[in-house]
């Protein structure tokens, strides 16, 4: 069954893991930012070795996701933000294809303990089934 693992974070913290100190939280170092991704890659080897991953990424700075609709002829009508300061935002994730549930909430927690620094916020990670739609001609 396929599942996406969201990792959730705030405008906020991208700018505490650039250094800056920021309200309610830390500014990362170097030291912290490395064994952030290293933490990230060891999941990812793992995962790729046991034939459960199927794809991941950490996503850019929350300001610099952009909200598109369409005016009536069908022009991309291009917005600044879509997300205020307070909200949480996606800021990575994990598809993978993996047993069950149980499987993929101990991906989940695995992630959920990545090592941050003390007085970093600690956000739940979403664990969501991927609906893969009914079978064409079934």
């Amino acid at each position: 069954m396929k599942y996406m693992l969201m990792v959730l974070g705030k405008q906020e913290d991208y700018a505490a893991m650039g250094g800056a100190a920021v309200e309610g939280g830390t500014a990362w170092s170097e030291a912290d930012l490395k064994a952030m991704y290293a933490h990230m890659e060891a999941i990812n080897n793992d995962l790729a070795e046991a034939g459960e991953l199927i794809d991941a990424a950490g996503l850019a700075s929350p300001r610099l996701a952009r909200l598109v609709t369409a005016d009536a002829d069908g022009t991309p009508v291009v917005s600044d933000g879509p997300y205020g300061e307070a909200k949480e935002v996606l800021a990575g994730y994990w598809i993978v294809d993996v047993a069950d549930f149980a499987r993929a909430a101990e991906i989940a927690a695995r992630a959920y303990l990545c090592p941050v620094p003390e007085g970093s916020p600690a956000y739940p990670v979403v664990v969501q089934p991927i609906d893969e739609g009914p079978t064409v001609g079934a």
